[in-house]
């Protein structure tokens, strides 16, 4: 085999490989790994709503579904302590489930009257692949929407869940009946949490995320400026955050290794209403899940969602009244 023919496959086989690093990369990220029960199940933690321990007794739901995007996805409809309190609705981050935000159960059943708790797609018991909080925005859309505005909402949002949570506040709190956003360890643009989500399993990312960030970003219509552009093409939380007209709290570890505490400083700063609590020393999970984290998460859920308690006592006064 001359020169050149050597080099030609050499070129070949660099072309494949790298196709096959594409590729796995786009998996990785659209195909997160699925927290279901037999994953609560190995680690000894609750995998459904009555094996979480409250004070007041056995927690009470009932389990039914929703069709998105001609998909039904899992909910868990959960009864809270507060009769008086609003309804929570929680969306999980990415490569987390309902199964996994059990750990934030105890803290919002205490000042609601009803959790709702579903699946994103592709991840948990739910069908389908992730779209890295772009189309997710129109299925917690579709969950408001079964829900009705009969009764007032706080979106509770962790990660990836925060920023589609803080984009429908955003976009249509009113019509959707909701008057607050928690967002937990928010990102203001995509690619920093996925850059460094492959840098903490040790996988390459140099010069293959960009590539497959532009791809996902073709995809849902951001096109390459969700890789280049400063706002990632539109995405940017922040930039949504400020279009807010209901409060915000954002919850963020210091330490957050995933998601950087300045950016959900940025997201809070940018909203009209927006506070936020600093968790000293806490990381990305384990906001909800080190005994050292839970009271000051706790205290601020329950300072945050308490104001909304006189809202559906007037709201249910006046319903009864008609």
């Amino acid at each position: 085999m001359d020169l050149l023919g050597l080099l030609l496959l050499l070129a070949a086989g660099l072309g494949v490989f790298a196709l096959a690093v594409v590729a796995f990369t786009l998996r990785t990220l659209t195909r997160p790994p699925r927290r279901t029960y037999s994953w609560a199940v190995a680690r000894g933690v609750p995998g459904e709503p009555p094996e979480v321990r409250v004070p007041w007794g056995r927690v009470e739901y009932s389990s039914w579904s929703f069709a998105s995007r001609g998909r039904d996805l899992p909910v868990w409809d959960i009864c809270g302590a507060r009769a008086d309190g609003p309804t929570a609705v929680l969306t999980h981050g990415w490569g987390d489930s309902r199964v996994v935000a059990l750990s934030r159960l105890p803290a919002l059943l205490a000042c609601c009257a009803r959790v709702v708790m579903w699946d994103l797609p592709g991840h948990g018991d739910a069908p389908g692949s992730c779209t890295l909080g772009t189309r997710e925005c129109d299925d917690l859309v579709a969950l408001l929407e079964r829900l009705g505005s009969t009764e007032p909402i706080v979106l509770y949002g962790s990660s990836l869940g925060a920023g589609v949570s803080i984009v429908v506040a955003a976009k249509d709190a009113a019509r959707l009946g909701v008057v607050g956003v928690i967002a937990e360890a928010p990102y203001r643009v995509p690619r920093v949490p996925a850059q460094r989500v492959m840098q903490i399993r040790g996988l390459p990312w140099r010069w293959n995320l960009p590539v497959v960030m532009a791809v996902v970003g073709a995809r849902q219509g951001y096109g390459l400026s969700w890789v280049a552009g400063a706002d990632a093409g539109g995405f940017d939380r922040a930039a949504h955050a400020a279009s807010l007209r209901v409060p915000l709290l954002v919850i963020h570890g210091t330490e957050d290794e995933v998601c950087p505490v300045e950016d959900g400083r940025a997201i809070a700063a940018a909203a009209p209403d927006g506070e936020t609590v600093e968790v000293e020393g806490a990381g990305h999970n384990n906001l909800w899940t080190d005994d050292r984290f839970i009271p000051v998460c706790a205290g601020a859920v329950a300072g945050f969602v308490g104001r909304f308690a006189a809202r559906r006592g007037a709201a249910d006064a006046t319903r009864a009244a008609g």
